[in-house]
């Protein structure tokens, strides 16, 4: 792994630079070209290593307020360059950032505790995520970032897409749109051998069947969704673009921050106490920060921006949410679940109050001290309930980009 992606989470424009120095210390086994532009207009580019049809599509920030990918981008890159077994009959084509706009307002190079990463948060509305906005947007008002993955997609017809994602705090988890054989043995062999904890209940995937502990598959059509009230479906998303040309995708988690709570498959006592508990708490949480913002809303007409669109969203999706949990039987019943679903609602309130926060602070207003106290409460008792531990930044990216390869590999045996 390059210096720079073992000391901190690189920035879009060193993600370029980077890229730029392979494609030109490689120029016959590797290109970087431009594939699309943001609504700002920054630009999307693609690195490619090999000229093989079948194809391995990797994608690195889909949300902004998850940057490992880049680090696990870059390593792989390097993987695939010095490599020739990993290029045996497969190319190699890395997204660098889906979303630049969105890295741009989250910025945390190298954060040292939750209130830190939480001081710098930023996390798009549903609408303007590249992956997940078709799910919630017709396709005549996709952003030109979810235009130009699935343009990528089009063109190289993928028999596997990875997506790197991460989690602020917790375990590793995989998502699949379909089974891929195999993976379940090594991704839980690496995350052991780095001491990462697999998230065996993780909220994002409540109800999926599972291929072993924390590989988890997407149901089919016709399957009721755990949180009804949700907005976004995962089976619209670019995720399944990949399948009409027989491909699938691998959604890959790792945690920047560990819990060895998560993994705990013993049965909980009171799940469905439990999860009316967590309906109470969020909807008591997301009323103090509805509060400051409807103090503030009149001084705030002109500050209207993604980051106070970001924090509406997350507020609006607290009233439903808090029903599904008050009035459905819990989608899962282990420890590892309801730990799951408590630190969902945690997130949730918490990450709202800190967008609105760097809103009020732009502005200078004179609600923010009190929503800082909120912020810095609520993050300093998140890891504290979690026992949270770093993981170093060296272990993410490992496990992340050894996940990768094992996925690709599978995955090319399981398509024959």
């Amino acid at each position: 792994m390059s210096q720079l992606a073992a000391n901190r989470y690189p920035s879009v424009p060193e993600l370029h630079a980077r890229a730029r120095e392979l494609a030109a210390l490689r120029p016959g086994l590797c290109t970087l070209r431009q594939v699309g532009t943001s609504r700002a207009g920054r630009p999307l580019h693609l690195l490619s290593v090999g000229r093989c049809a079948s194809a391995v599509l990797v994608v690195a920030g889909a949300h902004a307020n998850e940057p490992t990918g880049g680090s696990t981008l870059l390593t792989l890159a390097d993987w695939t360059v010095r490599d020739p077994a990993l290029r045996d009959g497969t190319s190699w084509h890395f997204l660098l950032c889906a979303d630049p706009d969105g890295a741009s307002l989250h910025r945390t190079p190298a954060p040292r505790t939750l209130l830190e990463y939480h001081r710098h948060f930023f996390r798009p509305a549903g609408p303007e995520q590249p992956e997940w906005s078709p799910s919630v947007l017709p396709p005549d008002r996709l952003p030109p970032e979810t235009l130009a993955l699935k343009g990528v997609i089009d063109e190289l017809r993928p028999y596997l897409q990875v997506s790197l994602h991460c989690t602020d705090l917790g375990g590793s988890w995989v998502q699949l749109t379909r089974d891929i054989p195999g993976l379940a043995e090594p991704f839980a062999r690496s995350a052991a051998r780095l001491g990462i904890p697999v998230e065996t209940g993780a909220s994002d995937a409540a109800g999926w069947p599972e291929s072993g502990p924390g590989v988890h598959v997407l149901p089919g059509p016709g399957s009721a969704a755990a949180y009804p009230s949700l907005p976004e479906d995962a089976r619209h998303t670019t995720w399944h673009h990949a399948h009409r040309y027989g491909g699938v995708t691998a959604i890959v988690e790792v945690p920047m921050w560990a819990s060895d709570l998560v993994d705990d498959v013993s049965p909980h006592p009171a799940p469905g106490a439990a999860l009316r508990g967590f309906a109470r708490r969020l909807r008591h949480d997301a009323g103090l920060v509805e509060e400051v913002l409807g103090d503030a809303l009149p001084r705030l007409a002109h500050a209207d921006g993604p980051l106070l669109r970001a924090a509406r969203w997350a507020l609006d999706l607290v009233p439903g949410l808090a029903d599904d949990w008050g009035r459905l039987p819990p989608a899962g019943t282990s420890r590892a679940y309801i730990g799951s679903v408590d630190a969902f609602g945690r997130r949730l309130p918490l990450r709202a109050a800190a967008m609105l926060l760097r809103v009020l602070r732009e502005c200078d207003d004179p609600a923010a001290p009190r929503l800082d106290r909120l912020v810095t409460w609520w993050s300093e008792a998140f890891a504290e309930r979690f026992r949270a531990r770093w993981v170093p930044l060296a272990h993410q990216v490992e496990h992340q980009a050894r996940t990768t390869v094992e996925a690709a590999r599978h995955a090319r045996v399981r398509g024959g």
